[in-house]
């Protein structure tokens, strides 16, 4: 969807890490290598059940921008949106 959208269509995008066809991880880096204006701006957060250490830094490592475990914690998530989107 972001490589078919608009430049800056997207802010933000929340990444699932267990997804069919390809996982988040693999999609976050697509998206960077992407040869767009916004490849590297947007924002990416991992909202994934995979909270250990290891997980964050995978996460992190694939080009996202911030890790948010599931359960959703609706006070994280409000912080993370109010960090990146001015």
């Amino acid at each position: 969807m972001f490589e078919a959208s608009p430049i800056n269509y997207y802010q933000m995008v929340f990444m699932d890490i267990r997804m069919p066809v390809m996982n988040g991880l693999e999609a976050a880096k697509k998206i960077r290598t992407l040869n767009r204006a916004d490849a590297n701006e947007v924002v990416i957060v991992a909202m994934t059940a995979n909270a250990f250490d290891e997980d964050v830094r995978a996460s992190l490592d694939a080009g996202m921008n911030a890790h948010l475990s599931k359960p959703i914690e609706p006070e994280k998530l409000y912080e993370c949106i109010e960090e990146y989107i001015h």
